[in-house]
């Protein structure tokens, strides 16, 4: 499927969706949808993946199939900015996917046009209505689940389930990936949106697809969400944790990242809080391990730099860590498999 990806001002350092469809999903992306940096392309911010144009709006793209929207701001909502694109898309018969908590199919506008048009609007985030608590089962299953967890949100740990997961393949290990938000289900394709799901039923959210895929795989790598300690978000954390009781955990930072995104009045604890914080909330329920870490070095600009704080990284944690997009991931696959 050719797509275009919606990235207004945004791409690509806070356009996370955008980033991880482009550099591990399986769509034609055919352009980058970015105002403030139109004329450019896209391998000028992300060597190494396909490229693609970046232009101003819908109107430039001249081939696409679809139109996905690949930013998230806090919250969730539509940005008004975007309806001419979404407008744009839905009148040249494209389908519009979409991971935000505001539902563009319950949009009047767009719904119409959507049914004038023969196109479907794919709200990635709206869940399924047949979700329930919770049974305390997903241990029972074959496959090692590991979990990544993060000292905030935004700090990779989709990308981190993504590379780890694709480096165990390579190594001819049965692995899979377990998507519980909007850019890994974008990837894999299915999978539960944990974010929108109802409280009570969180952690059996993420059990369902723990049943559904662990008698089919030797390991299961469960994509995270926020943070233990986030002021908004760590409800989602604890129900991911609960529901897929992981094996092993692979805690995931950015580096330099002192406080939490969006609420910065909220300092980052040192990683040893961490680790007691994530392993004691687990031990009741499913007894794990921090077993590995993962750095985000994409602000340090040389490798030699960014080596070297992985390396401290990993001497804080005491386990292996590395940054699985900029260097090996051996050492860290070993520990966890």
């Amino acid at each position: 499927m050719q797509v275009a990806v919606l990235a207004h001002e945004k791409f690509p350092e806070r356009a996370k969706t955008a980033v991880g469809v482009i550099r591990y999903g399986e769509y034609d992306v055919t352009a980058v949808l970015d105002r403030d940096r139109a004329g450019g392309r896209v391998n000028e911010y992300l060597p190494g993946v396909p490229d693609a144009p970046i232009v101003s709006g819908m109107a430039d793209v001249e081939e696409a199939d679809a139109l996905l929207i690949g930013i998230a701001p806090i919250g969730g909502g539509f940005d008004e900015s975007w309806r001419e694109d979404v407008e744009n898309a839905l009148s040249r018969g494209c389908d519009v996917i979409s991971g935000l908590h505001y539902f563009l199919s319950e949009d009047p506008e767009f719904v119409e046009l959507a049914a004038e048009n023969d196109c479907e609007l794919w709200d990635v985030r709206k869940p399924d209505e047949d979700l329930t608590v919770s049974r305390g089962i997903a241990h029972e299953v074959d496959a090692e689940v590991i979990l990544t967890v993060g000292t905030d949100c935004s700090v990779g740990k989709m990308t981190v389930s993504m590379e780890l997961a694709r480096a165990a393949q390579e190594q001819g290990i049965d692995a899979a990936v377990i998507p519980t938000g909007q850019t890994g289900i974008m990837i894999e394709g299915w999978g539960n949106p944990i974010d929108r799901v109802v409280s009570d039923f969180t952690a059996g959210a993420v059990e369902e697809m723990i049943v559904e895929k662990g008698d089919e795989h030797d390991y299961l790598f469960v994509e995270g969400q926020g943070t233990i300690i986030h002021p908004a978000y760590s409800a989602v954390t604890c129900g991911i944790l609960h529901g897929s009781m992981p094996d092993s955990l692979v805690l995931c930072h950015a580096a330099g990242r002192e406080a939490i995104h969006g609420y910065e009045d909220f300092s980052i604890p040192p990683v040893e809080t961490y680790i007691d914080l994530y392993e004691g909330l687990a031990a009741p329920v499913h007894e794990t391990e921090v077993a590995a870490g993962a750095l985000n070095t994409m602000d340090i600009v040389e490798d030699g730099p960014a080596r070297n704080a992985v390396d401290e990284y990993a001497a804080d944690l005491g386990v292996p860590a590395t940054d699985p997009v900029r260097f090996e991931s051996d050492e860290v696959l070993e520990a966890l498999l």
